[in-house]
């Protein structure tokens, strides 16, 4: 019996160091992608100041800006808080995370504009008719979880934070908190 119950703490000590790992390992994967950001600013600076820039891959030509340097500052502006608020979404287990829906929405419908080359304003005040059914959707949501939140806690005596663990969203894997978006 005593072996049995010695088994069983073994595997669950087992099971909590493997969590643990894979933790540590998501964790320094997350802080590595964050860690990096302010150099992926600056890579536009390896951009010539020329119209139309050569690379093995592809060839741009910068009609709207003049020059491909100021094109892409102007890009790296715009994918970078993209890229942060993407970490964010994925990473994020609070109950609001949902709203930041809307500023990644806006972000990359200024990159798609800003690729545009026809384009004359590069943030308009169109894009926020764009934004409008998303934020039709994602404000009341998150208005009425928040209201149910105050309704449980006003009906009986748990803590914000204990209806905070209720409504936290732990999928298990990446791919798996991808998969509940759809």
């Amino acid at each position: 019996m005593e072996d049995k119950q010695t088994n069983i703490k073994n595997n669950k000590s087992s099971n909590f160091r493997q969590l643990a790992n894979k933790s540590l390992q998501r964790g320094s994967i997350v802080a590595l992608l964050i860690a990096i950001s302010p150099y992926l600013f600056y890579l536009h600076q390896n951009v010539p100041k020329e119209q139309i820039w050569h690379t093995f891959l592809f060839t741009y030509d910068s009609k709207y800006f003049g020059d491909a340097s100021t094109a892409m500052w102007i890009l790296t502006s715009k994918i970078l808080p993209l890229y942060l608020l993407l970490i964010w979404f994925f990473t994020c287990r609070q109950w609001w995370y949902h709203t930041l829906i809307i500023p990644i929405t806006m972000y990359a419908y200024q990159t798609i504009s800003m690729l545009n080359d026809d384009l004359t304003y590069i943030d308009h005040s169109k894009q926020l008719l764009f934004l409008i059914p998303i934020m039709a959707i994602i404000i009341p949501s998150i208005y009425l979880v928040r209201a149910r939140i105050f309704n449980k806690i006003n009906e009986a005596n748990k803590s914000l934070q204990d209806l905070e663990d209720e409504l936290r969203v732990t999928p298990k894997s990446f791919w798996g908190k991808i998969r509940s978006y759809f």
